[in-house]
């Protein structure tokens, strides 16, 4: 099966415009922009056939094609990744069989977490869109808590039922547990990983789609499949020693370039 990486990236943020280009200093000193470190995240996943990323903007455009991506161009309209990804994929002519969306704020997504991804879609005939859920340790519970504590919206976090179909998707904590775990502790608590895989079929689907209640009043795109009881497969991926942390605030720039120093990541 052929697999194409889209990395949507738009500069009108409501929550941090400019994010993609916003610089990331690793641990050896070297600053690169938000965007080319998800690129630089695409291309070490094995088995992919394609990445590009998809924008509306031209700083965005320039900033990326400067490092050696491919861009395409999609419209202002699009209300959230998934539907520029769509996009770009209609633009492109399609002809792949499974769609990946690495959302570009996420750039310590580390290369088993997509190739995972891909390999729980491919093994699950059924299942038309897939998503990667991390176990939290009491230290990502904590940091996940401590945001809403202070009212920021970080971290998604997803509920799954026992066909690892989801529940729920929320920037609320869920479940709640009631309980301080030690730092490297297990929790009942999953991370949702910011990348999704589609068929094209579900990918085509979803801009005709209008966003329901629960998309918007959580402003999560994945909720629209299932408003529309479409279900979204949950793969469970394992951390092996690494950080996960998406960069949704400025506040998070510190955190990550912290997680960047402490894993070794220039």
């Amino acid at each position: 099966m052929s697999v194409l990486v889209v990395i949507p990236a738009r500069y009108a943020s409501s929550r941090y415009p400019g994010k993609p280009l916003v610089a990331l200093t690793g641990a050896g000193g070297q600053a690169r922009t938000l965007i080319q470190r998800s690129w630089q995240a695409a291309q070490a996943v094995a088995g992919v056939d394609r990445v590009v990323v998809a924008t509306d903007d031209d700083r965005i455009r320039t900033t990326a094609e400067s490092f050696g991506a491919e861009v395409v161009m999609t419209s202002e309209s699009c209300a959230n990744g998934t539907e520029r990804v769509a996009e770009a994929f209609d633009r492109l002519g399609g002809g792949y069989d499974i769609v990946v969306n690495l959302q570009g704020d996420a750039p310590l997504t580390p290369a088993w977490f997509v190739e995972d991804l891909v390999k729980g879609l491919r093994a699950d005939p059924v299942a038309e869109v897939a998503t990667p859920v991390l176990r939290c340790d009491g230290r990502a519970l904590a940091a996940l808590l401590d945001d809403r504590r202070a009212g920021r919206v970080g971290g998604t976090t997803a509920v799954f039922g026992w066909d690892r179909r989801a529940l729920y998707f929320s920037k609320e904590v869920i479940p709640y547990t009631g309980q301080d775990y030690a730092p490297e502790a297990e929790t009942p608590v999953f991370h949702h990983v910011g990348v999704y895989a589609y068929r094209p079929s579900a990918l085509a689907a979803y801009p005709r789609w209008q966003p329901g209640p629960l998309e918007g009043l959580e402003g999560l795109e994945q909720l629209r499949f299932l408003e529309r009881e479409r279900p979204v497969l949950c793969v469970e991926v394992e951390a092996r020693g690494r950080q996960f942390w998406e960069l949704n605030n400025p506040s998070d720039v510190a955190r990550i370039e912290a997680m960047m120093a402490e894993m070794g990541i220039k």
